[in-house]
């Protein structure tokens, strides 16, 4: 169950936009230093008019680095249906959970030769994660500022560059126009993940933060219904402003995936779609409140697959396949789709606001979905 919190230490600009749409900040960071403004529009290749101040100053919301992961039986401040961003990275589960990200937004991973920045951001419930070769493994920091809505991280270098998350590229300074790599990540809700992942690792709540990561600090933002946003812009009226969608981006504009309309269909779900001229498959499950994106091929093949009694299943061999893209059972048990590293989830206003000419899946003439096992 979430907890409430109170306002207490949220600077001006911020906690006035959040109690203008009635919302409860608590506790998020004073105002650390103000956020570096972009002063020339030929080192930007996006709007400036679209960047506003979030209130909170840069660093205001403190990045983590390397924070200490225990297991999933080591944590008690998950509920069984808060969402994590799941991640597979050589050979480990690592769960990082959005109640972390509400007060962090940023997490800075370094395994081994493998830098990462998992992000998460409340406003637009963009869950996102990057590899940060491309400035160097540096690591990325919480500008203050927001555009359209969206977290604009920065780069911890000599010369900063503005990352505004959604665009997936940076959008002002030395490395304008430079595109980040994903990182394929699953979100779905804490009980699903450790269903798939018993072994998983998670992050701890001893973060050196004093936060309550029990606490959700944003009051009724997140239901679907709700158009208030921090900084008014306009919402495509086709879904409900933040339902949430799992997008795949294409320079036509991309598909999005309605966690709405992917239920229409059953308690699973697969959905063959083409997207920028490639075959993907969607799986949904409702039990995990999951959606995620593969290429479907495995074992030398191209699959099609299907929802019916008992779980999600290829017509080609009747191999069973999970949520997380695994083959649990049937000839080609322990097969692995191929993720789709570009997708993520979003509320609907943002996807639609980065991604104007989307198309958006419709369940008409799917609903077969069937069953509720994997």
């Amino acid at each position: 169950m979430r907890k409430l919190c109170t306002t207490k230490t949220m600077s001006g600009a911020l906690v006035a936009g959040l109690l203008a749409l009635g919302l409860a900040a608590c506790d998020a960071g004073g105002n650390v230093g103000s956020p570096n403004l972009p002063g020339n529009e030929d080192e930007c290749s996006v709007p400036l008019n679209r960047f506003a101040d979030g209130g909170v100053g840069k660093d205001g919301i403190p990045a983590l680095s390397d924070p200490d992961l225990v297991a999933a039986d080591a944590v008690d401040y998950l509920a069984e249906s808060d969402r994590v961003i799941g991640l597979l990275v050589g050979g480990r589960a690592i769960a990082v959970p959005h109640n972390i990200l509400w007060w962090h937004e940023i997490v800075n991973f370094t395994f081994g030769g493998v830098r990462l920045a998992v992000t998460y951001c409340p406003l637009t419930g963009s869950s996102m994660a990057f590899d940060r070769a491309v400035v160097g493994g540096a690591e990325f920091g919480v500008s203050g500022l927001l555009f359209q809505n969206n977290l604009t991280m920065y780069d911890r270098t000599s010369q900063e560059s503005l990352w505004p998350q959604m665009n997936r590229a940076a959008g002002c300074g030395a490395r304008n126009g430079a595109a980040l790599a994903m990182v394929p990540v699953a979100e779905m809700n804490w009980a699903g993940w450790k269903s798939l992942f018993p072994d998983t690792e998670v992050i701890a709540e001893g973060t050196g933060h004093a936060r309550c990561y029990t606490c959700y600090p944003y009051g009724n933002y997140e239901t679907p219904n709700n158009a208030s946003l921090l900084f008014p812009m306009s919402i495509d009226a086709r879904r409900l402003p933040k339902e949430r969608v799992l997008g795949i981006p294409d320079p036509g504009g991309g598909v999005a995936f309605p966690f709405f309309e992917l239920d229409e269909i059953g308690p699973l779900a697969a959905v063959h779609e083409r997207v920028g001229g490639q075959d993907v498959v969607v799986f949904w499950d409702r039990t995990r409140r999951g959606a995620t994106a593969y290429r479907p091929l495995a074992g030398g093949q191209a699959l099609t697959f299907e929802a019916r009694e008992g779980g999600l299943f290829d017509t080609q061999t009747g191999s069973a396949w999970r949520l997380d893209g695994k083959a649990v059972a049937g000839p080609l048990a322990g097969a692995q789709l191929a993720p789709v590293a570009e997708a993520y989830v979003a509320f609907w206003f943002a996807w639609a606001a980065f991604e104007p000419q989307t198309r958006i899946f419709e369940a008409a003439g799917k609903r077969s979905g069937l069953g509720q096992g994997g």
